[in-house]
């Protein structure tokens, strides 16, 4: 039987709203005490998510179900700086905002594409999207002729972890959160990769 869905790069403008409402569902319990109110956080989503660096799972209907971002050199899924951030937050909100995320910030690696969030609607899950998403995304990385796709994962979502785990990823490292364990709700997260 033909999957219900199709992966495609990026996602279609008209879905940017999906896109931001998703990622906010699936983020907002690791960002949100930070980024909150919620319809601040949406705004900011909306104005700086770039659909250049994700790949899109779509329904027949065209609808956006599930996106796997990505960040390079170059950008990233969820980029922006602290004018975006200042412009919806004002200038002492954008500011203090800006300054506790950038703890969350991951560098890019040589040869090396790093997975910047992946996520699924809800009534989608269960149909193989993620895993589609998983391979589609080192796939992506062969493309660029990279040779390894590297991820993080926090220790309070064990489901993503065996998800990665099943496509071939394996673990590499651990950062503890320390200090920082208040603000987005975990205590640590693992380094994971898989050699393409």
């Amino acid at each position: 039987m033909a999957p219900s869905f199709r992966i495609a790069p990026g996602f279609p403008e008209t879905e940017r709203l999906t896109a931001v409402r998703l990622f906010w569902q699936a983020f907002s319990g690791k960002l949100g005490t930070v980024m909150a109110p919620e319809a601040k956080a949406l705004e900011f989503l909306e104005r700086v998510m770039d659909p250049g660096f994700a790949l899109g799972a779509l329904n027949r209907e065209g609808q956006l179900i599930g996106l796997a971002g990505f960040k390079t050199a170059e950008g990233a899924l969820v980029g922006g700086g602290l004018k975006d951030m200042t412009s919806v937050y004002g200038p002492i909100g954008g500011t203090w905002r800006g300054l506790l995320l950038d703890v969350l910030e991951r560098d890019t690696e040589p040869d090396c594409l790093l997975m910047d969030g992946i996520f699924v609607a809800e009534e989608a899950r269960g149909q193989g999207v993620g895993g589609a998403l998983l391979e589609a995304i080192c796939n992506e990385a062969r493309q660029r002729g990279l040779s390894r796709v590297r991820l993080d994962v926090i220790d309070s979502n064990p489901r993503a972890r065996a998800l990665y785990e099943r496509a071939g990823f394996a673990a590499i490292s651990e950062e503890k959160t320390e200090i920082f364990e208040f603000l987005f709700g975990f205590a640590s997260s693992t380094r994971m990769e898989r050699a393409i």
